[in-house]
């Protein structure tokens, strides 16, 4: 499978140059700072250790489009021999500083972008090895160095004359023997005594380490698979980035020949992905705020994970495949032609999925219980279409999705409850008596109430959906049920009831003060009215709203609220009453029973 060897380092530069070296397309570019170039410099006129680079041979069934490491640019457009698996960064950083004919483009110590040329000195190069870091300087790309905010010159590198003067050797020509030679002429010239000497010893102490580094080399073969370069570029790459599935089937899919050959161009998969993420999150923002860039919310994994997951569905109907499944494997191995004919349908399920949320009153990123549960929801409907618009079907999606959410279901590892979700809710959906575990084994205890206090909690942000959903109206927008449309609109966010203010003065009687128990969806605009006790502001909302106390009672019950008890500020009655009403709520969105408090062990409603 891969082979070990040591090949010279000006070899590996002019594979480099020449494009028989290339990179796969899913290395991200990546730029070495100055600091680090110069120590890289250092460790080979030294014939220190470099660290082994691994390649992969090309011409196997795993083909990557690929790409020219930085800074080479090779004539016409060859097809590379070898693809860098691991070693970009060290290779790109001495093919620059060491063969190209141009400054490096690199970055100071905060990153700032800049450009350098690296030089020996001579004098300082021929002393201990341990200053042979000190020896390697570099200068900005007109080769002089200036200090007094660039007022000052204190290093003019601009004429060979210059740079034999100051005993700085150029390293961008040190595999060109011509060159050298013709330096070399111009240095001893310059001092003859004192020249002829030095360069006998900087010759063997730096160049022909140069010369003859030899850079130890893995070779993967051309019949690795992907599954395995995916494993050995994460657990050997230097660059400590994990490796995103998505950009490697972009170059997979990129060097797809077939594709190439049949529509005279190669599959770019971004584009192809970005087009269908805009069109979703402009009409559905609660998948994604475009603003926050591509992969806000609804990411490219998870929309391959649906693909994957109706994909190996379809195999296992067919009796080609063995269980349905959205693993990283399954990822890696979706051909082109499957993404092709399956990711329009997904985008179809993604966009009744925006839909489906929003009759659940969940429009925005932020009161979106679980992302991951879309997963499998777009995957069901991809492959059951519109057998998912009927009254039954609907009902029985609610009553999954509001199992999944309320009992808090998906906060774990989520692939095996996709795989199980798409298995067993198929056939429920299709007339099947067997529910599927996500329902079944979903509770809800009461006291569960009590420790809902921040949006962290999916099952806060379900209870705070339905509040909206089951007709929640606004206590100063009271003209109509909060509707999803409105919520932006009216700036409507989780608000405390009770607000923390009256606890000061009042009595909690032990009970929680910011759970969900005691917030409830408002508008930005009732909130400001919102100070003290709630006898007090209740007095003003009913008068700025022009309505008789009794009607505006039934505003209140809206929210699932005891009306008297919030007038009498009476918080214990308050709390027992509504945390009652939010468990028959949760009771009638999960369709089962709801475990209570209060009650003997194994009683339950």
């Amino acid at each position: 499978m891969a082979a070990l060897d040591n090949v010279k380092l000006k070899d590996v530069l002019a594979d480099v140059a020449s494009g028989s070296l290339q990179l796969p397309d899913f290395q991200r570019t990546w730029k070495w700072d100055d600091d680090r170039i110069r120590a890289i410099i250092a460790t080979v006129t030294l014939d220190y250790p470099l660290g082994v680079v691994m390649t992969l041979q090309t011409g196997g069934a795993t083909r990557f489009r690929s790409r020219t490491l930085t800074g080479a640019r090779p004539d016409g457009d060859p097809a590379a021999d070898l693809l860098l698996l691991d070693g970009q960064q060290r290779l790109t950083s001495l093919f620059q500083a060491l063969w190209l004919d141009a400054p490096v483009e690199t970055a100071d110590a905060r990153g700032k972008p800049i450009q350098r040329w690296y030089y020996v000195d001579i004098a300082k190069a021929v002393g201990p090895s341990a200053d042979r870091d000190e020896a390697i300087v570099s200068v900005p790309a007109d080769k002089v160095l200036r200090t007094d905010f660039n007022r000052t010159v204190v290093l003019d590198l601009s004429t060979t004359e210059a740079e034999c003067a100051a005993g700085l050797f150029p390293l961008h020509f040190v595999f060109d023997a011509q060159r050298v030679n013709e330096w070399k002429k111009a240095y001893i010239k310059a001092d003859e005594d004192r020249n002829w000497d030095l360069w006998g010893q900087f010759d063997e102490a730096v160049l022909q380490q140069v010369r003859a580094f030899q850079v130890p080399m893995i070779r993967l073969a051309a019949s690795t698979s992907m599954d395995a370069v995916c494993a050995v570029f994460e657990r050997v790459n230097t660059g400590g980035v994990p490796l995103n599935v998505f950009e490697l089937l972009t170059a997979t899919y990129a060097g797809d020949r077939e594709y190439v050959e049949r529509t005279g161009d190669y599959y770019q998969l971004p584009v192809v992905w970005r087009e269908i993420k805009q069109a979703l999150a402009s009409k559905y923002p609660v998948l994604g705020r475009l603003e926050s860039g591509i992969e806000n919310g609804l990411s490219s994994i998870d929309f391959l994970q649906a693909i994957a997951l109706v994909r190996t569905w379809e195999r296992k109907q067919a009796g080609v495949g063995a269980t349905v499944s959205c693993k990283r494997r399954d990822l890696l191995d979706l051909p082109l032609a499957d993404f092709v004919r399956l990711a329009p349908r997904l985008a179809d399920a993604f966009a009744w999925v925006g839909d489906f949320l929003e009759r659940q009153c969940i429009v925005r990123p932020a009161d979106l219980p679980y992302r991951t549960q879309l997963i499998p929801l777009a995957a069901v409907r991809a492959i059951l279409d519109t057998g998912m618009d009927g009254l039954g079907a609907e009902e029985k999606i609610e009553q999954w999705y509001w199992c999944g959410v309320l009992g808090e279901m998906y906060g774990g590892s989520t692939e095996t409850r996709f795989t199980k979700d798409v298995e067993q809710l198929v056939p429920w959906i299709g007339q099947d008596e067997r529910a599927p575990e996500t329902v079944t084994e979903a509770f809800f205890f009461a006291d569960r109430l009590d420790g809902l206090t921040t949006r962290n909690s999916a099952a806060y942000k379900g209870i705070y959906a339905l509040l909206v959903k089951q007709g929640a109206v606004d206590w100063h927008y009271t003209d109509a049920p909060l509707s999803p449309g409105r919520l932006d609109e009216y700036g409507v966010d989780v608000r405390q009831i009770f607000p923390k203010t009256w606890f000061r003065r009042g009595d909690s009687h032990g009970l929680p003060t910011s759970s969900i128990v005691n917030k409830t969806p408002l508008s930005y605009r009732a909130a400001m009215d919102m100070t003290g006790a709630p006898s007090s502001y209740l007095s003003t909302m009913i008068a700025a709203s022009d309505m008789r106390p009794e009607w505006f009672d039934d505003v209140l019950t809206t929210h699932l609220i005891d009306p008297d008890a919030l007038r009498e500020n009476d918080y214990e009655r308050f709390y027992r009453d509504r945390s009652k009403q939010l468990q028959d709520l949760v009771h009638s969105a999960m369709g089962k029973r709801t475990m209570l408090r209060d009650l003997p062990e194994g009683d339950a409603r």
